[in-house]
């Protein structure tokens, strides 16, 4: 069964969808195997990253935004903005789709680690992360 998470985005940001995540996994039962995750956009991505220390979110978006800056004259696609084609860079060097184990109807995630979804957008978004356990 895909279960569609859908998650509203302020704008530019990680946003952590861990206990959403969680929530289809433990209603797909007591499973065993692993959950796959697909964000359907080409301007956000998911991550996994430390879930204690705001800061490692903070030091995060300023390298990408330092990697992959707006208003670069490299950039010739611009039609929606000048944060348009750092996004989808950000994307690209980043991931879409993350697979996690899961045994026992739970995430078997590292003692900090936690699921973002990765808003490379500086306006807000409706994002859908298309979640599948197996």
């Amino acid at each position: 069964m895909i279960s569609p998470l859908v998650v509203t985005t302020p704008g530019a940001g990680l946003f952590e969808i861990t206990d959403q995540v969680a929530e289809v996994v433990r209603a797909a039962g007591d499973a065993d195997g692993l959950c796959t995750l697909f964000v359907q956009h080409t301007s956000a991505s998911l991550v996994i990253q430390e879930n204690a220390d705001p800061d490692v979110l903070v030091d995060l978006q300023a390298f990408f935004r330092r990697l992959v800056p707006e208003g670069d004259p490299l950039w010739t696609h611009v039609a929606e903005g000048p944060d348009d084609m750092p996004s989808h860079v950000r994307s690209a060097l980043t991931q879409t789709s993350l697979s996690i184990p899961v045994a026992g109807g739970r995430l078997l995630l590292g003692r900090w680690q936690g699921i973002y979804l990765f808003e490379h957008r500086r306006r807000g978004s409706r994002r859908r992360v298309l979640a599948h356990v197996r």
